[in-house]
């Protein structure tokens, strides 16, 4: 049977495979069957010898995974057993298996994993496992994230606030520093959000917002405190007000990857526990909290006392 042929692909079940290798001698051969598996399955993984070096880009042009050049692997083979002999024969053995009890292998961190957005110490894997991290080779491609900023609506300072020199203090005795800031005389209502409740955000945050490399949205208290119960019904952490915000968003963005069966890794920030906010929780639960937006007229009656720079 022709190795080219598609019918030569499906009976030897390229709709199942997770990859082929095509090894023929002809490089024109192996180019036509990348073309031809890359028809059939676009999303197949290829690896494809090539016999001479110049046509490894027409096969990787041709939709080719990998290529291989056995000519020339074979020659920096040589080359490193003269140079590293020891190196190569630790490789070996690890590789090929040996009584030594050595074994390298590769593992995918895929979305959803523990380890992701570890470092090899916060891992525990040689802990844990006896495992030895030898290299760490990110995903083929530009990581181009999504960080989103999470206050309350209560109090907008980014997604509401002005971009402007203003005082650190109500009471205008600190330096002037440049910041999205709802007017130091704001006076913020009484919400469950720690530390969130403050007039002006970080100069650093404000700028990083400013260049666009960050989000900003509001999130309203109830739903802070709603996910932040599901969150310690599922981790077994009590959550401090200030993260409530960043779960809600991790929420509704899971919820919305759910909906549209799109794959993400959601990372979110837990930056305190809230065994000293209980009374909050309380509330909550039994009280009835309430939500509260901050109105545009509220925001420029304390944007007056800003000072304007010339």
């Amino acid at each position: 049977m022709d190795a080219t042929s598609e019918e030569a692909l499906l009976s030897a079940g390229i709709m199942k495979a997770k990859g082929i290798a095509t090894a023929l001698r002809s490089d024109a051969n192996n180019v036509f069957i990348t073309l031809t598996a890359k028809g059939l399955r676009p999303d197949i993984y290829i690896l494809a010898r090539a016999s001479h070096e110049n046509n490894e880009d027409k096969l990787s042009r041709a939709g080719a995974s990998r290529v291989v050049s056995p000519h020339l692997i074979g020659g920096k083979r040589m080359a490193q057993v003269l140079k590293r002999p020891t190196v190569v024969d630790f490789i070996d053995i690890a590789t090929m298996g040996s009584s030594l009890g050595l074994m390298m292998e590769e593992a995918k961190v895929g979305n959803g994993s523990n380890l992701t957005g570890k470092n090899i110490v916060d891992s525990q894997l040689r802990k844990d496992f006896g495992v030895i991290i030898v290299a760490i080779k990110k995903m083929a491609g530009n990581m181009n994230p999504t960080i989103r900023c999470v206050e309350p609506t209560a109090c907008p300072t980014l997604t509401k606030g002005q971009y402007r020199y203003d005082f650190g203090d109500t009471a205008g005795l600190t330096p002037l520093m440049k910041m999205h800031t709802l007017g130091h005389s704001f006076i913020p209502e009484p919400i469950h959000a720690g530390g969130l409740r403050y007039h002006g955000m970080a100069p650093l945050v404000s700028h990083v917002y400013q260049l666009g490399l960050v989000e900003a949205i509001a999130v309203p208290q109830t739903e802070c405190f709603e996910s932040a119960l599901q969150f310690a019904r599922s981790e077994g952490i009590v959550p401090a007000p200030e993260p409530t915000h960043a779960i809600a968003a991790a929420i509704r963005e899971a919820l919305a990857c759910r909906e549209s069966g799109e794959e993400k890794t959601i990372l979110t920030a837990m930056c305190g526990h809230g065994h000293l906010d209980l009374a909050a929780y309380d509330k909550f639960m039994h009280e009835g909290m309430v939500d509260l937006e901050l109105s545009d007229e509220v925001i420029e009656a304390a944007m007056k006392d800003v000072p304007v720079l010339a």
